[in-house]
C-alpha cells in the first residue's frame, strides 16, 4: 500500500464539478482581479476567524509583510518571533526592512512566552507568533507581555486557519492576523494565495491601499504601495473549499488523535492542551533515529516530511544575525528529531492504520 503524504488530485476529484463551474463562471465573466469573488471570500472568511475584516492579498509571506509595512515596522526596528518557522518568517520581517530576533520554543513547537521578555529591547516593535503545525501558541501571556510593553502583535497563522485557543480562532488575538492559502495548507488554493485579518479600522483602510498600489481610484495613489492581491480564480475556488473546511479539520483532528492513541509509548506525540483546538495541518512527532524511521518508512511506500531540518538562525542567510548553534536548544534537538506523518483528510483507515504498523514495526 502507498500512503501518499498529500492529495491534491483526490481534493480536486472530490469536487470536480463544484470548482469547474467556479472557474467557468470567473472566465466567462471577465473580471479577473478584485471583484465580487474576492469580495465573498474575504466577508465570509473574515468572521470565520472571528475578525472584523479580512484582505485578500497574493501569498502568505506578502500577508507578514503587508501587515508589518502596515504598523509602520521597518529600518532599525526588531520582531520577536521562533527560529524553527518556515523561512518565510523571517524572511517577512526581513523584507520589511526590520531585524528578526529569535526566541527559543516549547515541546509544542511554539515560541516559549516565558523567554520573550529578556529579548525585548528599545528596538523592538512588534511580536510574531507562529502558530506552527496547525497548533495555537500561548496566547494569553503573549498579549500580556505585548500590552505591558506596548507591542504590537502579527500572529503568523499560516499552518493554522480554524485552530482555537480559549474559545477563539487564531488569527483574532494581535493587531493583525496573517494566512497562507499555499496548495499545501488545509485551505489551500490551486497555486499562491493568503489573506490579512484584523479588527483595527486604522488598519482596515491602510491595508487595501499596500495591497494595491496605494490607489484609492484608478488613477490617484495616495501612498506608494505593492501589488499582492488574491486574483479572482483563486477567490472563487476558495469560496468552495472553504464550505468543507470545517469537515476536513474534524477528519485530521481523528487521524491525529488515532496516531497520538496509538504511538505515544513510541514516539513523542502532540496533543492538544484543554484551552486549545489544533488543526494539525502536520502531525509532527519526535523520534529517536529519525532519519532511520523515514527510510524505512519510505521503503513500506509511507510519504513522510521533515518541517523543517535546518531551524532559521542557523540557515546560510542568517549569519549576519549573529547566532550560533546552541543558542536555541530546544528548537535544535526538535530539528534532528522531527517527522510529518500523512495527516490529510483523504486517508482511509486503512491507510492511517498502515502509518501506525509501520512505524511500530521500525521499533519492534
Amino acid at each position: 500500500m502507498t500512503v501518499k503524504y498529500i492529495a491534491l488530485t483526490d481534493q480536486y476529484n472530490s469536487l470536480e464539478k463544484e470548482i469547474d463551474c467556479a472557474v467557468k463562471r470567473v472566465l466567462s465573466g471577465g473580471n479577473y482581479i478584485l471583484g465580487n469573488e474576492g469580495r465573498v471570500f474575504e466577508s465570509t472568511i473574515a468572521p470565520y476567524c472571528d475578525s472584523s475584516f479580512a484582505f485578500g492579498v497574493a501569498n502568505g509571506t506578502d500577508a507578514l509583510i503587508l501587515s508589518l509595512k502596515a504598523l509602520k515596522v521597518g529600518k532599525g526596528d526588531e520582531v520577536i518571533t521562533a527560529p524553527n518557522s518556515f523561512l518565510a518568517t523571517a524572511g517577512a520581517i526581513f523584507a520589511a526592512g526590520a531585524k528578526p530576533v529569535f526566541v527559543d520554543v516549547r515541546e509544542d513547537y511554539n515560541i516559549n512566552p516565558d523567554l520573550i521578555e529578556e529579548a525585548i529591547t528599545p528596538r523592538t516593535k512588534a511580536i510574531m507568533p507562529v502558530h506552527l503545525t496547525g497548533r495555537p501558541a500561548d496566547m494569553a501571556p503573549i498579549m500580556e507581555i505585548a500590552k505591558r510593553h506596548d507591542l504590537a502583535v502579527v500572529e503568523d497563522a499560516a499552518q493554522a486557519i480554524g485552530a482555537t485557543y480559549s474559545g477563539k480562532k487564531v488569527g483574532s488575538f494581535g493587531e493583525i492576523g496573517c494566512f497562507s492559502l499555499h496548495p499545501l495548507k488545509t485551505l489551500n488554493a490551486s497555486g499562491d494565495g493568503g489573506f490579512i485579518t484584523t479588527s483595527n479600522l486604522y488598519l482596515y483602510e491602510k491595508i487595501p491601499l499596500l495591497r494595491n498600489h496605494g490607489l484609492v481610484t484608478r488613477d490617484e495613489a495616495v501612498i506608494f504601495g505593492h501589488n499582492s492581491r488574491l486574483d479572482e480564480l483563486q477567490a472563487a475556488i476558495l469560496n468552495v473549499k472553504l464550505k468543507h473546511l470545517d469537515d476536513w479539520n474534524v477528519r485530521r483532528r481523528e487521524i491525529a488523535d488515532f496516531y497520538s492513541k496509538s504511538l505515544s509509548d513510541l514516539v513523542y506525540t502532540p496533543s492538544d492542551k484543554p484551552n486549545e483546538k489544533a488543526v494539525y495541518h502536520t502531525f509532527v512527532i519526535q523520534a529517536d533515529r529519525r532519519d532511520d524511521l523515514q527510510t524505512h518508512l519510505g521503503a513500506l511506500g509511507i510519504e513522510t516530511k521533515i518541517h523543517y531540518s535546518i531551524p532559521i538562525h542557523l540557515q546560510p542567510a542568517a549569519k549576519d544575525l549573529g547566532y550560533n548553534k546552541g543558542d536555541f536548544p530546544v528548537a535544535e534537538r526538535q530539528a534532528s528529531r522531527i517527522l510529518s506523518l500523512p495527516v490529510h483528510q483523504y486517508l482511509t483507515d486503512d491507510e492511517v492504520e498502515e502509518v501506525v504498523k509501520g512505524v511500530k514495526s521500525f521499533y519492534k
